[in-house]
Formats: structure tokens, sequence, C-alpha cells
């Protein structure tokens, strides 16, 4: 496949298994892990966990990234659509929620060909960095429910010195609005779990609050009232011990500023608690 999925344009020739774009990966998905997962937002984890797929490389690989491991180095396996399809069968019999696809916006063409043989009688959660392309997301408007992308910088500089991505802000901010328009507005079950609608999350890095300050703000302007889920979970890994602004978690004062802030704007959503910056929450990539 000649590949222009994400917004790096790469046209990149991907084989089964290689390929000479950013993500390096070929056109079967590759897996890192496949099992319940009880760390999303309580209306997506609730009591049962998510059924989370985690797809090995990224198109955005922060040099932050808690799961830098397979992010970066995309530590995982190929398989086939069918066998993704049989492994999303396993997951859904188990009792979770939904079918939580993390980072799979390489493998969309596959996702979509595993979605034709089987069809999950639960929601299906696309959990992205937030870097993605409007056309890529159209192909997906019918077989997604529920958006979990990332908003992570307002400050173009800094996605193109933390995360190699140029003209960040403009390319998530259209593609939260594609999300935003395919979802409408938010429905959850009898047992509060969403099932449809769209949460974006950002995360606050230290020494870096302003940036965080001015992405609640432009989430604002640009959406209203989105739901956001602003984290604080940030723990250094991957190249981020050799970055000296970034080689530390984030202090309580830090996180009560954008705090503060968001709950100023107005924003429904979520805050996580200063605990959750501990490797423990960090999975094991075994699949």
């Amino acid at each position: 496949m000649i590949c222009n999925l994400c917004p790096r344009q790469c046209a990149a020739v991907r084989g089964k298994k290689d390929g000479d774009g950013y993500c390096a990966l070929g056109a079967l998905p590759k897996i890192a892990r496949i099992a319940p997962h009880y760390w999303e937002e309580p209306c997506i984890s609730g009591t049962k966990g998510s059924g989370a797929v985690f797809f090995s490389g990224c198109t955005l690989r922060c040099v932050f990234c808690q799961n830098y491991e397979i992010s970066a180095k995309c530590k995982g396996r190929y398989i086939t659509p069918a066998e993704l399809c049989e492994e999303i069968k396993k997951l859904e019999a188990s009792g979770v929620h939904n079918i939580n696809l993390v980072s799979p916006t390489p493998f969309v063409e596959a996702i979509s060909e595993a979605f034709e043989i089987y069809k999950p009688n639960i929601p299906i959660v696309y959990n992205c960095s937030g870097y993605e392309k409007v056309e890529t997301l159209k192909k997906l408007e019918g077989l997604v429910d529920v958006y979990l992308p990332d908003f992570k910088y307002s400050d173009d500089t800094l996605a193109l010195k933390f995360s190699g991505a140029k003209n960040y802000t403009d390319t998530a901010l259209a593609a939260v609005g594609e999300m935003l328009r395919q979802t409408k507005s938010i429905e959850y079950d009898n047992d509060n779990m969403m099932t449809r609608g769209t949460i974006i999350r950002h995360l606050v890095l230290p020494n870096h609050t302003k940036n965080s300050i001015e992405a609640l703000k432009l989430l604002a302007e640009n959406f209203g009232s989105p739901l956001v889920s602003l984290m604080c979970q940030y723990i250094p890994c991957g190249k981020a011990k050799e970055i000296p602004e970034l080689n530390r978690k984030i202090t309580k004062r830090e996180y009560e500023k954008v705090k503060r802030f968001l709950f100023e704007l107005g924003l429904d959503g979520f805050v996580q608690d200063m605990s959750s910056a501990d490797e423990k929450y960090i999975p094991k990539w075994e699949f």
C-alpha cells in the first residue's frame, strides 16, 4: 500500500510487515497488548474494564510517551485482520464495556477489514494522539462510537520539539472538530458508561502550564463546552529523562493552576488525582 493515512503525508510504501514511512510499520496490525484496561476515564473503564487493543507505533511518537516501548520502539507482533477479529471477539466475551483501539491510525484499513468480518455489539472507542487527518477520520464514520483524542499542544514550537510534528495545533483542532461532528451529542447507558461521544484529553507537562492554559482556551473558543479530561499522570519516560525541562513529575501547584483555569472556563469533564503519576499504571507489553 501507498500510505497517506496520517498528517505526515509520507506516501510511504508499506508491505505486510515493513514500511519506509515515519512509523516504519507494515500494513498488517502490529499488537503490543490485548486485555481489559481499568485506568481510563470512569465512563470508559467502568467496573469491568475497557477492552484495550494497544497497537504498536504512533503517528506522533512524543519523546516523553509513557508507552515509548511500543510507540517509538514498536514492540509487538503482527497479526492478520482475521486474527484481530478473533481477539476482539474474546475481549467482548470477557464482559468488557467497549473495544478500545489505542493508537490505531496506521492500521485503519486493516481495522476496517476486521470489522467487516465481525462488528462487536459493544461501543468502539478510538483512542488516539489527536494528530489525525480529517479524511482518514471520515473513513471511520459509522464504525467508531467514542473518540478519545489528545489535544497536547497550543504551541507548534513545542509540538515540533517534543513530537516532531509540524502544524500540530490546527491539525488537531480540525481532527477534533470532525470527531465531534461524527459523535454529536453524548450518550450513556444505564450504567453511566459512554456509548457515544468525544472526550478530549490534555496532559499537563512540567514547566509548561502556559501551553496547557492556552490549549484549554483553544478548546473552549473552537468547540464551546466539549467534554475534557485533564491529566496529571506525567512521569519522565522515553527520552524525557535526557531533557531537563521534562525530567520530573508536575507539581501540585502546576496542576492546580491549570485545573483552576479549566473550572474558570466552565468546561465539563474529568480531572485526575496526583497519585496517577506512577509507573505502576503503565501496562506490561505482552501479547
